[in-house]
């Protein structure tokens, strides 16, 4: 019986501890595959981090009157002329004015309800009038009986110039990177016309969808590093 040559055993000995050392490889590659895939997650988490502060802790202010809402007083020459179709939600509302008890039938903007309840979710929500809070306290109490309202401002928050009463910002929001103002008087936000959003006045017409059509912008606007460079340009293109 031949014994096998010295090369041949110096070679079955390398291939035998070849074959020991794979494990080992085995191990190493997966301990990186897990160290790479948790630095993976850490570098998404980041990410998501930093791109939630470009939306979050926006400010939405709107007007009430005309925008998500109209009122007559009873009793007036206004409510003997308007007539309101019958399917638009209404509440009589009693006012404390001057010592008087006035009475105010008001009138809840179409999909307002629906609108109010999205937006929420996506900004700060105030309510900023030129009404006095006598009548404005009230009918927001009734708009929002869901507590999505965060802040209240009225006639006394106002600037007033020119006759006008012109809304200043920075009392709900400071950063104006960050608010905006919804409002159907354009005048409204002459202090900061690059952070106005103009919507149609509302009296009456119970088909009117204009809340619904400002969802899809106030939507993609929250996500604005600074909501004035897609509102400069939507005041160019009118």
């Amino acid at each position: 019986m031949m014994m096998p040559s010295t090369k041949l055993l110096k070679l079955k000995s390398t291939t035998s501890n070849a074959t020991k050392n794979i494990p080992s490889t085995t191990t190493t590659t997966t301990t990186a595959t897990i160290t790479t895939t948790a630095t993976t997650t850490t570098t998404t988490t980041t990410s998501t981090t930093n791109a939630s502060q470009y939306y979050k802790n926006k400010t939405l202010i709107l007007d009430l009157d005309e925008t998500l809402v109209h009122s007559v007083r009873l009793g007036s020459e206004a409510s003997i002329n308007t007539k309101v179709n019958a399917s638009v939600i209404r509440k009589n509302i009693e006012v404390q004015c001057d010592k008087q008890n006035l009475i105010y039938e008001v009138y809840k903007r179409p999909h307002v309800d629906f609108f109010l309840k999205t937006i929420s979710q996506w900004y700060k929500v105030v309510i900023y009038t030129a009404s006095m809070a006598e009548y404005a306290d009230p009918v927001i109490d009734w708009l929002d009986q869901d507590n999505l309202i965060s802040q209240r401002f009225f006639r006394q928050s106002c600037v007033l110039k020119n006759g006008n009463f012109l809304k200043d910002l920075t009392l709900a929001e400071q950063d104006l990177c960050k608010v905006c103002l919804v409002d159907n008087s354009p005048i409204a936000f002459d202090l900061y016309k690059e952070n106005g959003i103009a919507l149609p006045t509302w009296i009456s017409n119970p088909n009117d969808e204009s809340l619904l059509d400002l969802l899809p912008f106030l939507d993609a606007l929250r996500f604005a590093a600074d909501v004035r460079s897609i509102l400069r340009l939507q005041h160019k293109l009118k």
